[in-house]
């Protein structure tokens, strides 16, 4: 799952996130709950660290309760989640809580990954090969003419429809 999903934290009045369902931000942390079907009371699912822990543990809530037509913060993810049988709100809470660890060690092997391909960008080969110059005189070494080369066949001028070398001047 190579898609990366950053998110933006910018808040409206209510401290909801702008494009993740049921979080909203509490105390500088997310919290995620779901308002069960048919009820009007809600599942609390925790507080977490960051806006994709919570909004796995929503999503692993919606999927138990609303089944796959539930809308999802994560829909690549579904394959992944641990979905509870039943819609015990224990269970529920204990699969969100795994969703939002497996989102948490998503999002680090995704910095981890970043990281070291902006680590691997620049190689100072100067400095490996302690060649000072190595850049420099290899861009100078472009704008130097080919060395004249000095040939005992007769060809004329004109004649260069049998020429072996590129760089023979006549």
């Amino acid at each position: 799952m190579s898609t990366s999903y950053s998110t933006e934290t910018s808040l409206n009045t209510t401290g909801k996130h702008p494009n993740l369902h049921g979080i909203r931000s509490r105390n500088g942390k997310w919290v995620a709950e779901i308002r069960e079907p048919r009820k009007t009371s809600r599942i609390w699912l925790g507080t977490y660290l960051t806006a994709e822990m919570a909004a796995a543990a929503y999503d692993v809530a919606a999927l138990a309760l609303k089944g796959g037509d539930a809308a999802l913060n994560f829909p690549d993810f579904v394959g992944s989640y641990r979905v509870p049988e039943s819609p015990e709100p224990a269970l529920i809470r204990s699969a969100a809580g795994e969703a939002a660890e497996l989102m948490k060690s998503f999002m680090e092997r995704e910095d981890e990954q970043h990281t070291h391909v902006a680590n691997d960008e620049f190689i100072d080969e100067e400095a490996i090969f302690y060649m000072p110059n190595l850049l420099v005189d290899m861009a100078e070494g472009m704008l130097v003419s080919p060395p004249r080369q000095t040939t005992t066949d007769d060809r004329s001028f004109g004649d260069t429809s049998d020429c072996d070398n590129l760089w023979s001047y006549h």
